[in-house]
């Protein structure tokens, strides 16, 4: 571990080959329909990587009820995104989605700066993305194992290597890359599985060309935290649930009331029909969830390849389409693990200094994380 004082922006520009920003700090793309255009422009106009959350999109506002694909809808965002901000837009496609083929497609069209691909190993994304186009591909892995396969199999069959790297924890929001058992396993937390991404990215830099760059995410909060990740050799850091509770995020007031009322032992892990663990807000669509007082009534989406429709408690897209509603009680309500610690909504701008702030008060000293931040 090396150890920096200074500000944030003392570190330099965040480097994805030549795509450069100005702040090391991605924000999380978050579906369905939390973190669109008005947050990824606004989080990009400050220095950040902005993230569009690519699931489901057409079914959101402003988008839902006009008839578009969600590739279509996409096309759009991405394009509002760019009148909002000239800063560095990605978009955020799980591999799970049955349509992730046609959405990489159609954002490689777009020439968003960068896509991230995680919810399943990306092995096809490359041949997804038009040639010559100028996006960027980071899958997002939970171990050195996976960025391994992928940058082989990458290698072998498109003569080409992964841009980035997102090691996501298992103190994320939303669906895990991770067993149930070992959530809170300390042997697959970030602190273990970041180093092994960073070994293996090593070895690939002794052979030279450019580096492959590592974002380190889930469970990151503070400016402290970020201090912490880099200082262990992330280039930059992904944060997802402090950007929901600001104003330009483009989930419903009800929903970041939701987060802003959220106590720790609200915060569960459920089991998602895609087959996946998640975290989520314990509410009545939960309670009677694990009660066994919930259905699906159909599929009209078959918007996830892995979800078990004949076996599954309930519609994975209609529990979070409901939440984007506003109706907390009776939807999926996706959050991470520190979501108790929000206390208040804010600009992005403010945000983003809060962290600078933060990030600056702990200096060259101790890299435990900050306890709840007033900002």
């Amino acid at each position: 571990m090396t150890r920096s004082g200074g500000t944030l922006r003392d570190r330099g520009p965040f480097r994805i080959g030549d795509l450069e920003a100005a702040l090391p700090i991605v924000q999380g793309g978050m579906g369905v329909g939390i973190s669109m255009a008005g947050l990824a422009a606004a989080v990009a106009e400050q220095g950040g990587i902005g993230v569009i959350s690519a699931a489901c999109i057409s079914r959101t506002p402003p988008y839902a009820g006009k008839g578009l694909s969600d590739a279509q809808a996409l096309r759009e965002d991405i394009r509002r995104a760019r009148r909002l901000s000239k800063g560095v837009i990605g978009v955020n496609i799980m591999v799970a989605l049955s349509n992730f083929e046609e959405l990489c497609r159609a954002a490689s069209d777009e020439e968003v700066d960068i896509i991230f691909a995680g919810a399943g190993l990306p092995l096809a994304l490359p041949s997804y993305v038009r040639p010559g186009s100028r996006t960027r591909l980071a899958p997002i892995v939970s171990s050195g194992k996976a960025a391994a396969l992928i940058t082989k199999w990458w290698h072998e069959k498109y003569s080409r290597l992964p841009d980035a790297f997102v090691v996501e924890g298992p103190m994320a929001g939303g669906h895990l890359g991770f067993k149930a058992e070992n959530i809170f396993d300390p042997d697959f937390g970030l602190d273990r599985i970041l180093p092994e991404v960073l070994a293996f990215t090593d070895q690939l830099n002794q052979g030279g060309g450019p580096r492959i760059p590592v974002i380190a995410g889930g469970g990151i909060f503070t400016g402290a935290d970020i201090r912490k990740y880099l200082d262990l050799g992330a280039q930059a850091v992904q944060l997802g649930t402090r950007f929901v509770t600001t104003d330009e995020c483009d989930a419903p007031d009800a929903f970041k009331q939701a987060y802003l009322d959220a106590k720790q032992d609200d915060i569960l892990i459920i089991q998602s029909p895609v087959g996946m663990p998640g975290r989520a807000l314990k509410n009545d669509f939960i309670m009677a969830m694990e009660a066994g007082q919930t259905s699906p009534v159909r599929c009209a989406y078959h918007c996830i390849t892995s979800c078990k429709r004949d076996k599954s408690p309930y519609c994975i897209a209609d529990a979070l389409l409901a939440s984007l509603d506003g109706n907390t009680q009776e939807g999926l309500v996706f959050v991470g693990a520190n979501a108790w610690r929000l206390d208040k909504v804010l600009p992005v701008k403010a945000l983003i200094q809060a962290l600078e702030d933060e990030y600056a008060q702990v200096g060259g000293h101790d890299n435990a994380p900050l306890e709840r931040m007033e900002t």
